[in-house]
């Protein structure tokens, strides 16, 4: 009787390798998989947006129907505050609200100020307030900017009025603070 082959999958041993223990990712390896995870979650969330929203049709949107503010901001003063230096201040910042801001002059062409012109107008005259009103701003200044020297240079040294008005508005509830 003829011997017969073993089939090759029963004649071939199986090489066995030791099972290596799987290794520890590290923090940015493990963070590495997770961008990788949310970044194909995030693409099939976009594309079964596109597809769910397709339908829905869309015209041109007429501002008229939208806008319905005047386009001119009416600011109505604040409240103001009971204390004389922080209701200065608080004159002076709704003073370059409504005026505007510049900066090198007191006073532009167009008519609007700098920090130290707009408290200056709107102490009225009063050198003791104004004085005062300049010394709680520098205070209020020097709390964000430590290398300012005075008002007028810190006003110049912005582009826009932003910063120095948001200095001017923060110094007006220092002062109420104070009980100034």
């Amino acid at each position: 009787m003829p011997t017969t082959a073993p089939s090759p999958a029963i004649a071939h041993p199986v090489p066995t390798t030791q099972a290596i223990p799987p290794a520890e990712l590290s923090l940015e390896e493990r963070m590495a998989f997770i961008n990788a995870a949310m970044t194909v979650r995030l693409a099939e969330a976009a594309v079964a947006y596109e597809v769910n929203t397709a339908h829905i049709p869309t015209g041109p949107v007429d501002l008229a129907d939208v806008l319905t503010v005047p386009l001119t901001p009416t600011l109505q003063p604040p409240t103001p505050y009971p204390t004389p230096v922080a209701a200065l201040l608080q004159r002076a910042h709704h003073r370059l609200l409504t005026g505007g801001w510049c900066k090198g002059a007191l006073v532009d062409a167009e008519g609007a100020r700098c920090l130290y012109g707009a408290i200056h107008v709107e102490a009225r005259g009063d050198q003791n307030l104004e004085s005062r009103g300049l010394e709680v701003l520098m205070d209020a200044i020097r709390c964000k900017f430590t290398d300012v020297d005075s008002v007028p240079s810190f006003n110049d040294a912005h582009r826009s009025g932003r910063v120095p008005m948001r200095m001017l508005d923060q110094a007006a509830g220092l002062a109420h603070a104070r009980g100034l």
